[in-house]
């Protein structure tokens, strides 16, 4: 069972809100919060980053200009950054919050360098306000920011247990993968994860374990190299 040195951990908003699907579930976001902390205390290094969808999904409704619906996004993940980010310190561990823009003195501005000091003295950086540009997801934010820190591996915490041969929700015989190569995901327009993303963890070889944030201790398990959801992995 192999485990991993540096990993950045992409949570669901959506996941973090639990049956309320808006706002915060604090029993929830406790226990992410536990499980980093236990990565930490085994010399893990950490970085985070959380979608925006327990407070807005405004870019999927066509009511309004898609890049005001993007900015809007990117205010929200910047919330649940400062909010998960403060539950870690109620617990005992540094966290920081990085954008790609000034939000006064509340966030740092993102730089690799002083994300991977803030990493090595054992603080969780969260990665908040995506790319800093319209048109691109939570997904692409984290496949970025993960080749930038150079992680070892994505771990993409949702509220579902894995990537599927298709929507489970509406097809109940579909299959889960167990293991599955970045490329054949985007060959058959699985939709898992963003293709911006699939394409830059591609180039940059990558890997992606997509699992259920709500399995017991899955984020431990999964970063201490269990087997768990769905291996994405680059073909050679």
């Amino acid at each position: 069972m192999k485990g991993y040195n540096k990993v950045l951990v992409k949570l669901s908003g959506e996941a973090l809100a639990g049956e309320m699907q808006r706002g915060f579930d604090h029993t929830i976001i406790t226990s992410v919060v536990v499980q980093l902390k236990e990565l930490i205390e085994k010399g893990l290094q950490v970085a985070v980053v959380i979608g925006g969808g327990n407070f807005w999904r405004g870019r999927t409704s066509g009511d309004m200009d898609r890049v005001k619906a993007d900015q809007i996004g990117m205010l929200a993940t910047v919330m649940n950054a400062l909010y998960v980010a403060d539950v870690c310190r109620s617990q005992g561990i540094g966290a920081v919050v990085q954008t790609p823009f000034a939000v006064g003195n509340m966030t740092e501005i993102f730089s690799k360098d002083t994300a991977l000091d803030h990493m090595k003295k054992g603080h969780v950086v969260f990665f908040a306000g995506g790319t800093g540009h319209p048109f691109f997801s939570t997904d692409t934010g984290a496949a970025l920011r993960g080749c930038e820190i150079e992680a070892d591996v994505l771990l993409f915490a949702k509220n579902i247990d894995g990537v599927y041969t298709s929507d489970p929700k509406l097809n109940h015989e579909a299959k889960r993968y167990k293991q599955l190569s970045c490329q054949e995901l985007l060959r058959q327009n699985l939709k898992a994860i963003d293709a911006t993303a699939a394409a830059l963890c591609i180039e940059q070889k990558l890997p992606i374990i997509v699992f259920d944030l709500g399995a017991t201790n899955g984020i431990v398990r999964v970063a201490m190299g269990e087997e768990i959801g769905t291996t994405i992995y680059i073909e050679d």
